[in-house]
């Protein structure tokens, strides 16, 4: 389904996509930070927030904050404080641990799943460095990749107009992302890819 862009309207730069929508709380920053909420029969997932003025209005007319979830070790962003204004906690996947040293709040471990929805919870990169974790539901097609791919020009590949690229500080593609067939990639940089998706993850990561 084509996004439906809000390009400039508060709270920064908006593209909603079926099952949510994602917003660039400043898209005159180079780096373009994306975050996403997602709607879910639990309520609404906030993905990596960044706050921004008129957010909780438009989180309000997809639905109840359910939760705040970080994918990113350096994601932590604005969660703990969108979590404290919702009155939910921020969860981080369990094996996380730089990602829990980062934040300001005691996380809630999660695995398997967002809970409470259809959203499948991945390891992606398990390092001393870096830690990052996706998000794959099937029945709306959506992979969230939060720092591995993105559609900067930075990102190899990318030529910041929907053009999906890797990360510039991974050397190898990144082979987890082969068995998906996403038919959108919610990037935590950039725009998301929402036309010919696997094919675009195809030409960056190919299948094993």
């Amino acid at each position: 389904m084509p996004a439906d862009h809000d390009g400039g309207g508060q709270p920064g730069d908006v593209t909603k996509f079926e099952g949510g929508f994602s917003w660039i709380a400043h898209p005159e920053q180079r780096g373009r930070r994306a975050s996403h909420a997602l709607a879910t029969d639990a309520g609404v997932w906030l993905v990596d927030p960044v706050d921004a003025p008129g957010l909780d209005e438009r989180i309000a007319a997809l639905g109840e904050v359910a939760g705040v979830v970080v994918l990113l070790d350096r994601h932590t962003r604005d969660a703990a404080e969108l979590a404290a204004r919702h009155d939910v906690s921020v969860s981080l996947p369990e094996w996380m641990t730089l990602g829990k040293e980062k934040l300001s709040v005691e996380p809630v471990p999660i695995d398997g799943r967002l809970p409470g929805t259809e959203y499948r919870l991945r390891p992606l990169i398990e390092t001393d460095e870096w830690e990052e974790a996706i998000l794959a539901e099937e029945a709306t097609g959506t992979l969230v990749v939060p720092e591995t791919l993105g559609t900067l020009a930075a990102f190899d590949g990318a030529a910041g107009s929907g053009e999906l690229g890797v990360h510039p500080a991974i050397d190898d593609p990144p082979s987890r992302l082969a068995g998906y067939e996403p038919d959108r990639i919610v990037v935590g940089h950039g725009e998301n890819v929402t036309r010919d998706a696997t094919a675009k993850l195809r030409a960056v990561v190919p299948a094993e």
